[in-house]
């Protein structure tokens, strides 16, 4: 499992991992990585020019020191100082020693048309905000050169603990950080500013319960996927109502049952305005015309997808007392009470539309602030929520502990329905018996590299998503 941790958590783990090392030994082994993935980046740093963006914090002495090692192996390294006099002392002397030599502003966008390699050592993990106004025309002038940009630890400009980027942003090619990811380089907005992130080993002691965020791999989810015994029938495997659709969006329940007949349950019951068509589609599904009450016993209900005004069903899904998934209509039409007083847990899943009528603020707001919004709706309606979007997040009831980022989507799911699907997905696997935090980690997760594989780098449908669940649970378990 990836991790992420907080700012004040890491610079802790820092200041007692430096109190047992000789001075400067945490910066040379951060610089180490730094030049190594420089290097690997320019492919031959013999002749090549590299030009070091330099702040007065520890980012700029880890690139001053790296800048030394690339000048060492017959690189041109060139050093715009942002603050000359509080530039890092021993860092700089190491570059000059080098053959390096150190430049001001006034020579910077000069210097950076010609690079082969730009490295931002401007802000650190500490800097809030944008850059500063003298810091943000190198951020143009980067991105308007050919060279790559690799920055150091975290790409400045970016709030390396919540992934807001509020003003001008160095946009990286390549992130090399330090020790643990943080939490801004796995969500949008300013994971996009990072690249391809690179981690490098220095040492770091982490306390796992002051975890930020976690991004589940293949052998995690593989962990969690509920797989039928010898002994296991169908009702034993999970029985997952859908409660969805309606004469204007029969397709939303198609959708939602497809999703659900590949997520693990050993039945799905429908009940709504749909079941023709879902019958026509899926003949295995258990369909019912007497609603949720008389449908049969289920383990986990989903409802809202494509539901329209049908809020006495959503309000009868709720007073279950089993797991309930709500998504799309169902979002809009619960009674936030009635979901807060639920004695069984409830899986919300909206999108940021959705999460933003829910929080009163605009949609802006919501993909400006991904995990803080991610969190507070799930204090506000004690419920685990998953915030679909580019980087999808889950935050469990209550909002407290730490925030899962899914690592496996792909542009291709902004598609019609595959917000049901997901849904289906998500319901299935709560029937199975995961936990709701579990049960949206895991579907996300299928869910996203299900559409990577029916993608392949073209345009695909809803139902291609769906089709695809059972080649990545494959993939999954290897």
């Amino acid at each position: 499992m990836r991790t992420a941790y907080g700012v004040e958590t890491v610079r802790a783990a820092e200041r007692e991992l430096m109190a047992r090392l000789p001075d400067g030994t945490l910066m040379q082994r951060a610089a180490a990585g730094l030049a190594a993935a420089c290097a690997d980046l320019l492919g031959r740093v013999y002749g090549s020019r590299v030009v070091l963006l330099v702040g007065s914090g520890d980012n700029g002495g880890d690139a001053l020191y790296a800048g030394a090692r690339l000048a060492r192996r017959g690189a041109g390294v060139t050093a715009v100082l942002l603050s000359p006099d509080r530039a890092h002392e021993e860092g700089l002397a190491a570059l000059r020693r080098a053959g390096g030599r150190p430049a001001g502003l006034d020579a910077a966008e000069e210097l950076i048309g010609r690079a082969d390699l730009v490295v931002d050592g401007i802000v650190g993990i500490g800097g809030k905000g944008g850059l500063r106004p003298e810091a943000a025309p190198l951020a143009d002038a980067a991105a308007r050169s050919r060279a790559p940009v690799v920055a150091v630890d975290l790409p400045s400009g970016v709030d390396a603990d919540t992934g807001e980027v509020r003003g001008t942003a160095i946009r990286a090619d390549l992130t090399v950080t330090f020790g643990t990811h943080k939490p801004g380089l796995l969500i949008d907005p300013a994971r996009e500013y990072a690249g391809v992130v690179r981690l490098v080993d220095i040492g770091l002691a982490l306390p796992v319960d002051a975890t930020e965020l976690e991004a589940l791999q293949h052998a995690d989810v593989a962990r969690m996927l509920p797989l039928p015994a010898a002994e296991t029938d169908k009702y034993r495997r999970g029985v997952v109502g859908i409660a969805a659709g309606s004469a204007r969006y029969p397709g939303a329940a198609v959708l939602a049952v497809a999703g659900a007949l590949r997520g693990g349950a050993g039945a799905v019951r429908y009940v709504g305005p749909a079941g023709d068509a879902v019958i026509a589609r899926f003949p295995e599904t258990l369909v019912s015309e007497g609603g949720p009450k008389k449908a049969g016993r289920v383990q986990a209900w989903v409802t809202g997808p494509g539901a329209g005004d049908d809020a006495a069903t959503v309000a009868e899904v709720l007073a279950t007392d089993v797991p309930v998934l709500l998504d799309a209509d169902g979002l809009r039409l619960a009674d936030a009470d009635a979901v807060r007083g639920r004695s069984a847990p409830t899986l919300m899943t909206p999108h940021a539309g959705e999460a933003a009528a829910l929080l009163g603020v605009s949609r802006e707001e919501v993909e400006g602030a991904r995990l803080a919004s991610v969190r507070e709706l799930a204090g506000r309606y004690a419920a685990t929520v998953l915030l679909k979007g580019s980087t999808t997040l889950v935050a469990d009831a209550g909002g407290e502990g730490a925030v899962r980022v899914n690592p496996t989507g792909t542009g291709w799911l902004a598609t019609a329905g595959s917000g049901d699907v997901l849904s289906g997905l998500a319901g299935s696997l709560l029937a199975a018996g995961l936990t709701p935090w579990d049960a949206a980690s895991v579907a996300a997760y299928l869910h996203g590299l299900s559409a990577r594989f029916a993608a392949d780098g073209a345009p695909v449908g809803a139902h291609d998503v769906a089709e695809g669940i059972p080649e990545a649970w494959r993939d999954v378990r290897g």
